[in-house]
C-alpha cells in the first residue's frame, strides 16, 4: 500500500484544550456476491459486491477531551456493553501507530441502531464504519483539514470488521481486486454508483425476520473454517466469475441474470457452512418456506423479486421499486406468517454515510 495516510502519521501532539464531539450515521449492507473466507489482515479471498441500505443503519457519537492517557466509556442503547467497548478499545489503541492522538484522548461513545440488534442485520458493518468515520472526523479537526477521504475511512473500517468498509458508499460497493474495475482494491471498496443501471439505483430490499436467536456461528468462526473447506478454492474461482456477470447485470439492467446470480450466492454460501467442519444449518424451516412462496409467487405474476441471504436464517427479498407495493402486499399476505413475532423491515438502497 503506498497511499501518503498509511504512511504518514498525526504527529503533533494536541492543544490543553482540545475537546469536542462527532457524530455520524453509517448504514448496513447486503452482499450480493458474498464475501466468506479471508486471507492476511481482514484481506478477501475474492471480490464482493453490495447494496448500500438506508433504514437500517448506526447512529454514533463521540464527545472527547484531552487527557493524559487513553480513556473509553462506551454505551449503546444508555447501556454499558463491556464486550463490544473491549472490541472498541482493542481496535482502536490498534490504530495508535496511525492516529498517535488516540492516546492523548479520553472518548466517551454512544451508538444506537435503527434496527434490532438481534435482527441478524450486519451492524458490525454499519456500527464500526460509523466509529472510523467519527475517528476520521476528529484527526480532520486535529489537521485543521476540509474533508475525509472515504478511501481512508474505508481501509480503516475494514480492520474494524471487513465488510465494513462497503457500508460507506451510496447505492452499492465493490470491495476486492476486480478487472473489470479500475483502482478497486483488497484494502477498501470503492462506489459502484456511476456503474449501474437506473432500476438499481432505488432498489427494495425487504429483510423478513426468521429468528431473533444468536447466530449458530460468528462470521469470523465462519471464515475461519474456509481454511480446511474441501470447496474453497473452487467457491473463490466461482466468486470472481459470479463478480464479472453481476457487474454486467448492474451495467445493462438485466433482472433475470441479476436475480439468477444473487440467489445462486445466497445458497452457496449457506452450501459451504453444511460442508464446513464443524458443519453449520443456518437455515430455519421458516427460512424454506419462504424461499418455496417466493419461487411459487414468482412464477404466477413474473414479478423480479428474488432472495439473498447473509450467514443466518433472514430472508431478504430484493425487487424494483415499480413493484414494491404488490410484493408489499405479499409480504404482507402470506410471508409475514413465517416472520418471528410478524416482523419484517421494510428497506431500500440507500446514499451511504454521512454526518448527524
Amino acid at each position: 500500500m503506498n497511499e501518503t495516510w498509511i504512511k504518514e502519521a498525526y504527529q503533533a501532539g494536541l492543544p490543553e484544550d482540545f475537546h469536542g464531539g462527532v457524530k455520524w450515521q453509517s448504514p448496513s449492507n447486503i452482499a450480493l456476491v458474498k464475501y466468506w473466507g479471508k486471507k492476511g489482515v481482514q484481506l478477501p479471498q475474492n471480490p464482493s459486491v453490495s447494496f448500500t441500505l438506508s433504514q437500517c443503519r448506526t447512529e454514533t457519537a463521540i464527545f472527547y477531551e484531552k487527557s493524559d492517557r487513553f480513556g473509553l466509556h462506551f454505551r449503546f442503547d444508555g447501556r454499558e456493553q463491556p464486550a463490544f467497548q473491549k472490541k472498541i478499545s482493542d481496535f482502536l489503541l490498534a490504530q495508535a501507530a496511525f492516529f498517535p492522538f488516540i492516546q492523548q484522548l479520553d472518548f466517551h461513545i454512544t451508538s444506537h441502531n435503527t434496527f434490532p440488534h438481534s435482527s441478524g442485520i450486519a451492524s458490525s458493518a454499519s456500527s464500526m464504519s460509523a466509529l472510523v468515520l467519527c475517528l476520521l472526523d476528529i484527526e480532520r479537526m486535529a489537521k485543521g483539514e476540509s474533508e475525509i477521504d472515504l478511501k481512508k475511512a474505508s481501509y480503516f473500517s475494514r480492520l474494524a470488521s471487513g465488510s465494513a468498509c462497503r457500508s460507506l458508499f451510496p447505492k452499492m460497493a465493490l470491495w476486492g481486486a476486480c478487472k473489470a474495475v479500475p483502482g478497486s482494491s483488497d484494502e477498501y471498496a470503492v462506489s459502484l454508483q456511476d456503474r449501474i443501471a437506473p432500476v438499481f439505483q432505488t432498489y427494495h430490499d425487504s429483510i423478513l425476520l426468521v429468528s431473533d436467536a444468536q447466530k449458530a456461528v460468528s462470521s469470523r468462526a465462519g471464515h475461519a473454517l474456509m481454511e480446511t473447506n474441501p470447496y474453497a478454492s473452487t467457491r473463490y474461482a466461482v466468486a470472481n466469475d459470479n463478480t464479472l456477470a453481476l457487474l454486467e447485470a448492474l451495467r445493462t439492467g438485466d433482472l433475470a441474470a441479476f436475480m439468477h446470480i444473487v440467489e445462486s450466492e445466497a445458497m452457496q454460501l449457506h452450501a459451504l457452512m453444511m460442508c464446513s467442519d464443524p458443519s453449520f444449518v443456518l437455515m430455519k424451516p421458516n427460512t424454506l418456506k419462504i424461499i418455496e412462496a417466493l419461487k411459487e409467487f414468482r412464477s404466477e405474476t413474473d414479478i423480479p423479486v428474488c432472495f439473498t441471504l447473509d450467514a443466518g436464517p433472514n430472508v431478504h427479498l430484493l425487487y424494483p421499486d415499480a413493484d414494491a407495493e404488490i410484493v408489499e402486499r405479499f409480504i404482507m399476505d402470506e410471508l409475514e406468517r413465517y416472520c418471528v413475532g410478524g416482523q419484517w423491515i421494510a428497506d431500500r438502497v440507500g446514499e451511504g454515510a454521512s454526518r448527524c
